[in-house]
C-alpha cells in the first residue's frame, strides 16, 4: 500500500534526526564534546542571520538559513568528512550523492526535489546565496578552532595553505570578515596550532 503524504513526511522527520548522532572533528566551545552535524546546522543558519549585513548585496537570507539547515542532512548515511582530510574526500562526491538519493526519495517527490535542489545549489557554490552560506559553513569551525585551541588543526597537522584555500570562500563572499580571519590563521602559525 502507497504511503500518504503525510506519511512520507513523518517518515523523513524521524530520520533526519539521525543527525544528532553525525559527530565532527569541531569541539564544542565549551571543549566539552564535539558537535554534532544537527547543531553545525543550526549554528551556521543562526549566523547567517546575524551576520547578513557582511553578505553581497542581493542574498537571500531566508533562503541561505534553509541551505543552512539542509546542507548536511546526507551526511546521515554518508558520514561527515574532516575537510583537511584528503584520502576520505576522494569518493565524498560519490558518496553524498548516493546519500542524497536515498534521502530525497522519502520525501513527496517536489518536497525531495526542492531540498535535493537546495543542498546541490549549497554544494556548487556558484550562486550568491550558496556562497555566503558555504562561508558560514567555513567560518563557523574557523570560530571553533580560535576559540578551542586550535582543536582539529592540531588533530589534523593542519598548514597555514590548507587553512587559507579552506577559508578563501569567506574572502570571496564576506570580504569584510576577512581580516578576522587573516589574523587568526597568523595567530594559529605563531602559537603553533596551525603548521607553517
Amino acid at each position: 500500500m502507497e504511503k500518504t503524504r503525510f506519511e512520507k513526511q513523518l517518515e523523513f522527520i524521524v530520520e533526519i534526526d539521525k543527525m544528532t548522532h553525525v559527530l565532527r572533528r569541531t569541539l564544542l566551545t565549551d571543549c566539552s564534546r564535539r558537535e554534532n552535524d544537527a547543531e553545525h546546522s543550526w549554528h551556521i543558519g543562526v549566523m547567517a542571520m546575524i551576520l547578513r549585513e557582511y553578505a553581497e548585496p542581493g542574498v537571500d537570507v531566508a533562503r541561505v538559513v534553509q541551505m543552512c539547515l539542509v546542507h548536511d542532512l546526507i551526511e546521515i548515511y554518508a558520514g561527515d568528512t574532516f575537510a583537511f582530510d584528503k584520502q576520505a574526500n576522494l569518493d565524498k562526491t560519490q558518496r553524498e550523492k548516493a546519500a542524497a538519493d536515498r534521502l530525497y526519495a522519502l520525501l513527496p517527490v517536489e518536497q525531495g526535489t526542492e531540498l535535493r535542489a537546495l543542498w546541490e545549489e549549497f554544494d556548487a557554490e556558484q550562486t550568491k546565496d550558496a556562497r555566503y552560506a558555504a562561508a558560514m559553513d567555513h567560518l563557523q569551525p574557523f570560530i571553533h578552532n580560535c576559540v578551542t585551541g586550535g582543536h582539529t588543526w592540531k588533530e589534523g597537522e593542519v598548514t597555514r595553505a590548507q587553512v587559507l584555500e579552506r577559508m578563501r570562500i569567506v574572502r570571496e563572499a564576506t570580504p569584510a570578515l576577512w581580516p578576522y580571519v587573516e589574523k587568526n590563521i597568523e595567530k594559529g602559525v605563531s602559537a603553533g596550532l596551525i603548521r607553517e
